[in-house]
């Protein structure tokens, strides 16, 4: 069982010990570790916001979280707050957000946005996100699996993908930016460990990825509610449907057990139809 309390967490106080058992209580629930950095994150943010656990500062938290996450990221958060009050006996929910197939395609970064912040990453040699971002909008890799890739896999050009029940999905990596990585691994000197560093040279977590998009968002003015990790994964996803037009072999990259999932990417956006709209009505 791994130790996956924020390490910003006093040891010596209640919360850590709190964190410690509720930890166990998890794992004993199967979890997975990444669910389980993740729920112990969400307790961490609500403490360092609120002393106390009430109905209104619940309330409070929950609507700070809507105005400045995606209602995935909200959800995890409010599922893993519940899941603590469960494990605590207190007798307190909070409603998660219903997150339609209509929003996600909505809140997908476009192209254009999607170019200019490559441009200006590269041109601020902010080089670790530049290559995560392009990364995670050429592989479709979610950002879990994003902070596991190893150096090792750049130089063989794919990673295979272990989830649960023992299945495996390889996301192969595109001979060009293969080559650039390769390049700018050789000029960091650098041939092992993990791919993506943090400026202190530690590997990345998925929780300083979201934040520094949101960072990123502010400065270089870009639509913050399109500016989360699994925007990237949905911009590779229709990117990939548009030019390949394989649907099955899309499904197969993104790692989804049901080809109805993948089919969201055959819709259109609000913006999307509201285009062809224009263009095509002329009566």
């Amino acid at each position: 069982m791994k130790n996956c309390i924020p390490s910003n967490v006093d040891k010596r106080s209640k919360l850590y010990r709190d964190l410690e058992q509720y930890q166990e209580y998890l794992y004993r629930k199967n979890l997975s570790d990444n669910t389980v950095r993740s729920y112990l994150h969400a307790v961490r943010q609500y403490f360092k916001q609120h002393r106390k656990i009430t109905a209104e500062n619940l309330q409070l938290y929950r609507a700070k979280l809507i105005d400045h996450y995606s209602p995935q990221t909200v959800n995890i958060s409010i599922r893993a707050l519940n899941n603590y009050f469960k494990f605590l006996e207190i007798d307190l929910m909070s409603k998660t957000i219903k997150v339609t197939r209509r929003m996600q395609l909505d809140r997908v970064i476009s192209q254009a946005d999607y170019e200019y912040l490559k441009r200006r990453l590269k041109e601020d040699e902010i080089y670790n996100y530049y290559y995560a971002i392009r990364f995670m909008a050429a592989t479709g890799v979610r950002v879990s699996e994003l902070v596991g890739v190893l150096v090792a896999d750049v130089r063989l050009g794919y990673k295979d993908i272990h989830s649960k029940g023992d299945k495996v999905r390889r996301i192969y990596i595109p001979k060009t930016l293969r080559t650039e990585l390769l390049g700018w691994l050789e000029e960091e000197r650098r041939d092992h460990g993990r791919l993506f560093l943090n400026n202190l040279g530690d590997p990345m977590s998925t929780s300083a990825v979201r934040r520094q998009l949101k960072v990123f968002s502010g400065l270089y003015q870009i639509d913050p509610e399109r500016m989360y990790p699994h925007s990237f994964r949905h911009y590779f996803a229709k990117t990939f449907l548009d030019a390949c037009g394989d649907i099955t072999l899309l499904s197969n990259l993104l790692g989804h057990e049901n080809l109805e999932t993948t089919r969201i990417y055959l819709r259109r956006s609000s913006n999307e139809q509201y285009q062809i709209v224009n263009k095509v009505v002329n009566w």
